[in-house]
């Protein structure tokens, strides 16, 4: 598929997807989600890729939510498949085997704060914005975002971003426990390359589990997750990251991992 949407580029085991509609915000529409989709499915299959970071072209928005000269034609019908596919799209995202880093860059409002969420986190520039403003429009947010944003922030915060619409800078998203990092927007990217780079030289194997444990554990009781991350720490003994990882440091040198599943 050509992207006319998104820019992807793959460099050194890191991929970045570049929401790429500057003229209108970013804004998500069928076309730039079935691009998105398409290049998650590429990720998925392609074994060198160790971390992907998303983020939006232009100075002023990652993703300003749903494209709306779009959004206003559908009947009801229409807008259930519309949300359908949002899901299903950011639902890939979320579960994708390697760690997703959002940097947000300006606006992530409506769709742009539910891409957002579906990341193991979020470094927001010093001028980013999220909210879930669709109340304002006489909807809800359709994408996933009165499910993954109580479940991060806690459901009263959440409600009342929600119920009012109301814009939260990055500083007080930050205290929210929304964003992990705030960075001066002409330094958003370098750090959160420096983060995807730090984590794309650890084991492959270990990072994969890391990340299933957490998410596996998070609807659990603390009693299944407990297993869950049992099984997991086992499996990563059976790798070759594990051998080199112990081995190095009993050798006292920095440990080589391959990045492979073996």
């Amino acid at each position: 598929m050509a992207y006319e949407n998104i820019l992807f580029e793959i460099t050194e085991g890191i991929a970045t997807i570049t929401f790429n509609r500057p003229k209108a915000l970013n804004a998500l529409n069928n076309a730039l989600l079935d691009e998105f989709s398409d290049a998650l499915e590429k990720i998925n299959q392609d074994e060198e890729i160790r971390v992907l970071v998303l983020t939006g072209s232009g100075e002023k928005a990652f993703v300003a939510g749903a494209d709306i000269t779009e959004l206003a034609t559908f009947g009801p019908l229409q807008a259930k498949v519309f949300a359908k596919k949002g899901q299903s799209a950011i639902g890939k995202l979320q579960a994708l085997n390697i760690p997703a880093i959002a940097a947000v860059n300006g606006f992530a409002l409506g769709g742009g704060s539910e891409m957002a969420l579906a990341c193991d986190f979020i470094y927001a520039s010093e001028n980013a914005t999220f909210g879930l403003p669709e109340i304002n429009l006489g909807i809800i947010p359709g994408f996933g975002g009165t499910q993954r944003l109580p479940r991060l922030i806690g459901p009263n915060l959440a409600k009342e971003m929600i119920f009012t619409g109301k814009m939260v800078p990055a500083p007080e998203a930050k205290e929210y426990g929304l964003v992990n990092k705030i960075c001066a927007p002409d330094q958003l990217m370098d750090e959160a390359m420096k983060t995807a780079k730090t984590i794309a030289a650890k084991g492959k194997v270990s990072v994969r589990a890391a990340k299933q444990a957490v998410n596996g554990g998070l609807n659990a009781d603390l009693s299944t997750g407990l297993d869950i991350e049992c099984d997991a720490f086992a499996l990563c003994m059976a790798s070759e990251d594990a051998k080199e990882g112990t081995t190095a440091f009993l050798e006292k040198r920095k440990a080589d991992f391959k990045g492979n599943l073996k």
